[in-house]
């Protein structure tokens, strides 16, 4: 038995086989054959191979993913089965080199070919030409290649990171939690493993050295604790801790649809915070007021060309039906930092947190800014759209949003589209510089929602990838706090509401604070929403004004952090 630790980021407990994606040993050595025969007869065989499980997996994703997501597999059987690139591999064993050397030899000249191509859908091929060639080669060297998309039983994905567009990919129904060597609390991928609610812990820097795949293991996703090899006693302990989770959920179920308000009657919103339209069940699940934060991006990843405006607009369109007038803030593209779009060419940044990233972005390239704002301006007479924009950092910014916004609804008006005329507009107060001229903004916005992800890695100057910078990511500063409390005091001044949709809004330490300080609405993973209803419930806002006063006092994080957890457990 082997315990690892890392970071606690999904609560639940997961027990399974490990599902390792570690990268595949391809590697293989130049060799001069004398039986040309017997090697060409090896590379069919290894062709008919990989032909036999890309079908299987063409087959198996349209029943999953539909014909649309499935092409790609379809994609990669017209690669495999390119005649020049077969003959040529078959001409370059015949003169008598083995079958792997002239199968990277003559893909690796493809890959050249398509990477110096100026037409973006060629280039994009390079991808396919990799894969196919890596599904060849494993088969002559006789090497399984893991692919997650294809399980079939339970497991715990283990890797040493999961990019954001990977763990969208992830179906719950087989993947019981995920431990990887890498990451921090608010990468998007933990927050999306939160939104799905499936166990997670990360930054356990060995797990992929010492998780074999197929072991056995446990991941509890509260202490950040996973246990290999683990002995029947502490499965069964942890079944006896899953069966109590699964009565305290229950427990918590006569939250579901009540209104979240305090012991003295103080009402506050509480949203959920989604990834993707099918998440909006999930949302109404819980009884939420509504969606708090719609991150529409991921409409944008896992896929090789940007969505049009037809598929966006019935994405929102179906998440405005089924959320039933419910309020629904769809965020604006915010692409960049770690979520790329390897379609749309953008380069590598020195600083891509503090670079050419969501606003900024859509500022740039205002033709893929107005089909978006096109798709949701044709969507909002279907619900109760409020539409914001991410990582506002001056005036100027958030007029130009604004402009075009208004000139795409005079548009589709004058052609006769329908428009509703009651959409919200608001912004996400990220950073420093906007949360200190909030009241400003809230002159010109209907809303403010703050991102305390960022806020507290721009204020704190921490990359909140970086793990040797992890520890300077605190909610709990002085500084943080008085932040929240600047942007809460100058939209109030002005008459606006104040929600917040960073990971904060749903930490039980925060919540009371954020009570005390008026936040308006509460957006947070579906798994936390009963919770924190139910912890409100159970505090009087009136008396947290004195206490409030007192950590306006306190000088440290870990100071604000000792005081709360005094509080909490004087009354609970």
């Amino acid at each position: 038995m082997l315990e690892l630790k890392g970071i606690p980021v999904s609560n639940g407990i997961a027990i399974a086989k490990a599902y390792c994606l570690s990268e595949p040993e391809l590697s293989f050595k130049k060799i001069e054959i004398q039986d040309v025969n017997h090697e060409k007869i090896r590379f069919h065989q290894a062709v008919l191979k990989a032909k036999t499980e890309l079908e299987e997996i063409h087959n198996k994703a349209k029943l999953k993913l539909g014909d649309e997501k499935a092409t790609i597999f379809q994609a990669h059987l017209f690669v495999l089965e390119d005649p020049e690139m077969l003959r040529m591999i078959e001409n370059r064993i015949a003169e008598g080199v083995n079958a792997e050397y002239a199968l990277d030899e003559v893909s690796t000249m493809f890959i050249k070919m398509f990477e110096g191509m100026e037409n973006d859908y060629m280039k994009e091929r390079v991808a396919d030409i990799r894969d196919v060639t890596n599904r060849i080669m494993a088969k002559l060297l006789n090497v399984t290649i893991p692919d997650y998309r294809q399980l079939d039983e339970d497991v715990i994905i283990v890797a040493e990171d999961l990019t954001p567009s990977m763990t969208m990919q992830l179906d719950k129904k087989f993947v019981k939690g995920f431990v990887t060597d890498i990451g921090g609390r608010t990468s998007h991928s933990v927050i999306l493993a939160r939104t799905m609610e499936i166990p997670a812990v990360v930054g356990t820097k060995i797990a992929t050295k010492e998780i074999i795949h197929g072991t056995s293991i446990i991941v509890d996703g509260a202490k950040g604790v996973v246990i290999v090899n683990a002995s029947v006693e502490d499965i069964a302990t942890y079944q006896l801790a899953q069966q109590a989770n699964n009565k305290k959920r229950k427990k918590l179920e006569s939250f579901k649809d009540r209104p979240s308000v305090s012991a003295d009657g103080h009402h506050v919103e509480m949203s959920v915070n989604i990834g993707k339209p099918a998440d909006v069940e999930a949302a109404l699940s819980t009884g939420a007021d509504g969606i708090g934060l719609f991150r529409t991006e991921f409409l944008y990843m896992d896929r090789e060309t940007l969505p049009t405006e037809e598929e966006q607009f019935h994405a929102y369109k179906y998440v405005l039906e089924t959320m039933n007038g419910k309020p629904t803030i769809v965020r604006t593209l915010d692409i960049g930092g770690d979520k790329e779009l390897t379609y749309l060419k953008l380069g590598k940044e020195l600083n891509p947190f503090l670079g050419f990233r969501a606003i900024r972005l859509c500022l740039d390239h205002h033709e893929l800014f107005r089909v978006q704002l096109r798709a949701l301006l044709r969507a909002s007479v279907y619900g109760n759209l409020k539409i914001m924009f991410p990582m506002i950092a001056t005036l100027e910014e958030f007029r130009q949003a604004k402009a075009l916004l208004e000139e795409e609804r005079r548009n589709l008006v004058k052609n006769r589209i329908k428009v509703s005329d009651t959409i919200e507009i608001g912004m996400m107060v990220e950073i420093p510089s906007a949360a200190m001229i909030a009241d400003l903004f809230a002159e010109e916005a209907d809303f403010l929602s703050i991102g305390t992800n960022d806020l507290i890695q721009y204020t704190l100057a921490a990359d909140r990838m970086n793990e040797k910078v992890s520890y300077l990511y605190q909610p709990y500063h002085p500084a943080i706090l008085r932040l929240i409390k600047t942007v809460i005091d100058g939209a109030h001044k002005k008459g606006k509401w104040v929600g917040m949709c960073g990971e904060m809004a749903g930490d039980e330490m925060a919540i009371p604070i954020l009570l005390a300080l008026g936040l308006d609405e509460f957006s947070m993973s579906a798994s936390s929403i009963l919770h924190t209803r139910a912890q409100i419930a159970e505090i009087n806002k009136e008396q947290l004004g004195p206490h409030l006063d007192e950590i306006f006092k306190l000088t440290t994080a870990d100071e604000v952090s000792q005081y709360v957890k005094k509080f909490l457990l004087k009354n609970n």
